[in-house]
């Protein structure tokens, strides 16, 4: 099982804390470090000290460490367009050596584009600009050197693009699709995706949304994605009163079927276990304060050598 943690920083984090976390990670011998993409906090609060643009981040970061993957969960394809972020991102995949994933989604959270004068257009809208995000960065980063790429979209369109520069990992750097929808999500995954991964949701929900995109996978005419992951949200302590300080409540058998999974080590190993039976070979860890390092350490000692 390859295991990545899995930071939200619009919940208060500043550049620095993300240093110490992703060290500590990579100290750990985690397989990645992921990132949200978000620009306010998510569940109302203030987050101070402020929002951290996810891709000037992720090259700081990429410059402080040396072996571990790093990438988003997810870009939303509202925030940038298509052709700067295709720069971004083979940029910071350069700076890193080769190290850089990219989740990409259509975008969810309405506040934080009205907070910060970006355009939140309808969701069929943002699910057709995503496509073409899609096919543009893909065809940017396929188009041979010395080439030119045009492309005539309804939302897009390029003329004469020498499509650079090119990442460091070839054909790309690998791209996530993710998400639980039932048909444009799974297609959009079918297509493009190296990985699909199912956020924050129960394993058995985990197992049906992969069945949707096995037949997604299948009607493309494409063999079964090579990666599939989930999101999960991890609460753990040597003890149930550690456990009880992380989680601010005396109930420790919470099952919410939202992907949150709370209890000593032993428990969050069965718990991760049905992840594992569903079908994901990647777990996405994340961590409710980003700065409590001693739980990134917990889970490497204790969790992660007990997973198959």
């Amino acid at each position: 099982m390859r295991l990545c943690i899995f930071t939200e920083p619009q919940f208060g984090a500043s550049f620095a804390d993300q240093v110490r976390a992703v060290r500590t990670t990579e100290d750990a011998g985690f397989d990645g470090y992921f990132r949200s993409d978000h620009y306010v906090h998510t569940d109302g609060g203030e987050g101070l000290p402020g929002p951290t643009d996810s891709w000037v981040t992720l090259g700081g970061l990429a410059l402080e460490t040396s072996t571990i993957r790093l990438g988003t969960l997810v870009t939303s394809a509202t925030f940038r367009h298509p052709g700067p972020l295709a720069i971004s991102v083979a940029q910071v995949d350069e700076m890193s050596g080769g190290r850089i994933e990219l989740g990409l989604g259509a975008g969810w959270h309405e506040a934080e584009h009205q907070a910060y004068a970006i355009p939140f257009p309808s969701i069929g809208e943002r699910f057709d600009r995503l496509t073409e995000q899609l096919e543009i960065l893909t065809s940017m980063w396929a188009t041979p050197v010395g080439e030119r790429m045009n492309y005539a979209g309804k939302y897009y369109s390029i003329v004469d693009s020498p499509a650079l520069p090119k990442p460091t990992q070839s054909p790309r750097p690998p791209i996530i699709i993710g998400g639980a929808g039932p048909k444009r999500t799974p297609a959009l995954a079918a297509r493009f995706a190296d990985e699909f991964n199912v956020p924050f949701r129960s394993a058995a929900e985990v197992a049906r949304v992969y069945r949707l995109v096995d037949d997604a996978c299948v009607f493309a005419g494409r063999a079964d994605l090579p990666v599939k992951s989930a999101a999960v949200t991890v609460v753990s302590g040597r003890t149930d009163a550690e456990v009880r300080a992380r989680w601010g409540t005396d109930i420790l058998d919470t099952d919410s079927g939202d992907g949150t999974v709370i209890g000593t080590p032993n428990k969050i190993v069965n718990d991760l276990g049905a992840y594992v039976e569903a079908g994901a070979t990647r777990l996405f860890l994340q961590m409710r304060d980003l700065r409590d390092l001693d739980l990134i350490e917990l889970i490497a000692a204790e969790i992660a050598p007990q997973l198959p």
